[in-house]
């Protein structure tokens, strides 16, 4: 076992990953620096700064290397410079895109509007970024004698997400591999080419986020998400979908785009209903974050390409329309809630925890010809988890501080999350020519990490030793 890997966060839930490798004595390397969420929150904290404050030393850090742009694995960064971090942060190229837009809209909510501070913030984190194309081995500079160089592989989760692998040497003894697999994505995630495993590792830091499930097909997914907009059509209600803004919200217009692209071929009496559907991305970070993925079409995979090839445009279709303006959002919601007319609504926050989705979910819930559509994972303690748990037995979930009787449909697409479910991760371990000999289970629920662990050690026999 790695005694030396240390978990500031990510071990025991789904959010906060934080994982602190100690090389030696003197030298350490970060991987992942997020926020927490839900019931992750640290315990002890006593109010929302100190659950944010870094509480480990800084001294010894080397790098921070980050496995991707979602803000449970890269908020934290404000407290990490806070606490006196000053080396370089290492990341994909296309993360290193993504990644100002990430951390300027996270300063603003939690810490400063003011733009000069985001502004200097932004500086200083742009000053750091190191960002590194895939399969390349880079050496990190560290002090003494260990040596230790890392390099990036595509994990297929969101744009520029990578696993990293960690060749760890220290004098006279053997290279050790450590691969932090960061959050996998499933094999048929769009936009994004699937993971492979790696060649080796001694020790896997693994994601288990859906290690106790398997997903859905992707033909099966699909056919459910139409059955949802089909409802919405006959009802006159709206799709509302909760999804974060980076990754689900993209997968899920490249999806829509195809159904409504399927349905005006096939010329059948509904095609005027589906031509006149709009979508809603009620999200000016999403929007961001949409055409972000537009300038960033060379790290799609070869379906995505091909669409393109064919004159089709799979996150810029006419349907789609943009609310970038509050007062705008304020009166989508006010008409789609009284008037009868079909709609999809895709607004984040992912969780119901805050954001736009929040008025709309306030507004349609109570409504059963309106349809909730969860297509990411919900955390416990979230209003998006209480939604996913109350609502198909009619009941309640508190929003702003206001209790709403759930009457809408609740629907849960498990093929749509960007998370491998059990047989990939499964297959991300016993794919390598020279498995591991232990497997460190994080980022995910216990029943998760015990089935995974179960799994894994049915897959190898008991060759594998996992732990947590």
């Amino acid at each position: 076992m790695f005694a030396n890997l240390i978990h500031h966060g990510g071990r025991d839930g789904v959010t906060g990953s934080c994982h602190q490798l100690q090389l030696d004595a003197d030298n350490s390397v970060l991987v992942d620096c997020g926020l927490f969420q839900g019931a992750d929150v640290p315990a002890d904290a006593r109010d929302a700064d100190e659950a944010l404050r870094v509480r480990f030393p800084v001294d010894d850090l080397r790098a921070l290397i980050l496995t991707h742009v979602h803000i449970d694995h890269v908020g934290r960064l404000p407290w990490l410079l806070a606490a006196g971090y000053q080396g370089p942060i290492y990341c994909s190229e296309a993360s290193a895109q993504l990644l100002p837009v990430v951390l300027a809209d996270a300063f603003q909510l939690g810490i400063s509007r003011d733009a000069r501070h985001v502004e200097r913030y932004l500086q200083m984190v742009e000053a750091r970024l190191r960002p590194l194309p895939w399969k390349q081995w880079t050496d990190i500079p560290l002090h003494g004698a260990t040596r230790c160089r890392i390099r990036l592989q595509r994990a297929g989760h969101i744009l520029g997400s990578a696993y990293i692998e960690c060749d760890v040497e220290a004098p006279a003894a053997e290279t050790r591999r450590i691969v932090f697999s960061g959050d996998l994505g499933a094999p048929w995630t769009p936009l994004l080419p699937a993971p492979r495993p790696p060649d080796r590792a001694d020790c896997v830091v693994l994601e288990s986020t859906y290690g106790d499930r398997l997903h859905e097909s992707r033909r099966t997914r699909r056919q459910r998400l139409q059955a949802a907009i089909e409802h919405a059509l006959r009802n006159g209600g709206t799709v509302i979908v909760p999804a974060f803004s980076i990754g689900r919200t993209q997968e899920l217009l490249y999806e829509l785009e195809d159904i409504l692209h399927r349905q005006a071929r096939a010329n059948t009496p509904e095609a005027a209903l589906w031509s006149a559907l709009p979508v809603l991305l009620d999200s000016p970070l999403a929007t961001r974050f949409t055409q972000l993925y537009r300038q960033l079409q060379p790290h799609w995979d070869d379906e995505a390409r091909q669409r393109l090839r064919q004159g089709r445009r799979p996150l810029d279709f006419a349907q789609l329309l943009a609310i970038d303006d509050h007062n705008a959002h304020l009166a989508t919601v006010r008409s789609l809630a009284d008037s009868g007319r079909p709609a999809i609504v895709i607004a984040a926050s992912g969780m119901c925890a805050g954001g736009r989705v929040v008025d709309y979910l306030k507004a349609m819930l109570p409504d059963p010809r309106h349809d909730v559509l969860f297509v990411g994972y919900q955390a416990s303690g979230t209003p998006g988890a209480a939604i996913q748990r109350n609502g198909p037995r009619g009941g309640t979930v508190v929003l702003d501080g206001e209790r709403i009787r759930i009457r809408a449909g609740i629907h849960t697409l498990s093929g749509y999350s960007a998370h491998a479910d059990q047989r990939d991760l499964v297959r991300f371990i016993t794919g390598m020519r020279r498995p591991p000999a232990e497997v460190r289970l994080v980022h995910g629920e216990l029943h998760a990490r015990m089935a995974l662990a179960q799994a894994i050690d049915t897959a190898t026999a008991g060759r594998i030793r996992c732990s947590w």
